[in-house]
């Protein structure tokens, strides 16, 4: 999460379709003065490219078709996720594997810019026509109350689960220490805990974990 309002907003853009992150790079750099594009790319392409630090945010175009219906899989880089969706189904998918915000994919560039900027200091931002699958119920544990983990954040919480620190976490998973430290950050939040025993002991109540 960002410091402060005049911190540079550091972008990784991700987006199968090369006309579609050409344009979307082109508006962030042409029109969001404190945004800086780290990487741009296929979600192939940046994650094999090694970064020294996480960026604040990711900016994911699914594309017009994602997955062709099969499950979407957000990236996972140690930051929010906004991402730009054709429709609602896609929204619901896009949620579901941890998107922090939606917008419609022909959004224009003051709205994206706000919403990057937003979802960089820890917000969630949804389009006006995507709210019903903000309020929709997670399928994957709609009693809990709790949001959705996602993938990258499951397998964090089982390691908390073995009493790791971030440390271990990172070298078990092949990530830096601050990325292993913003999962575990996260898990902590979507469990609405303070610490990490109490968010292995919430967990395994959930039977997320097994003690």
């Amino acid at each position: 999460m960002l410091d402060s309002d005049a911190t540079p907003i550091r972008v990784v853009l991700i987006a199968e379709d090369p006309l579609a992150r050409g344009a979307l790079s082109r508006a962030l750099v042409e029109q969001g003065g404190d945004i800086v594009v780290l990487l741009s790319g296929t979600l192939a392409e940046v994650e094999s490219s090694r970064q020294d630090s996480p960026p604040d945010v990711v900016l994911w175009d699914v594309g017009l078709h994602p997955a062709d219906g099969g499950r979407l899989d957000a990236p996972e880089l140690g930051a929010p996720v906004l991402a730009l969706v054709p429709d609602e189904p896609s929204g619901e998918g896009a949620l579901s594997a941890g998107a922090r915000g939606l917008l419609f994919r022909d959004v224009a560039p003051a709205p994206l810019l706000a919403a990057l900027r937003a979802v960089a200091r820890g917000l969630s931002v949804f389009d006006p026509a995507l709210s019903s699958v903000r309020t929709a119920p997670r399928a994957s544990n709609p009693s809990s109350g709790q949001e959705t983990l996602t993938p990258r954040e499951r397998e964090v919480l089982a390691l908390l689960a073995e009493g790791l620190s971030n440390k271990a976490i990172a070298d078990r998973l092949a990530i830096s220490e601050h990325t292993a430290k913003f999962h575990v950050n996260a898990v902590l939040a979507k469990l609405g805990v303070q610490r990490r025993t109490e968010a292995v002991v919430r967990a395994a109540r959930m039977g997320l974990v097994t003690l």
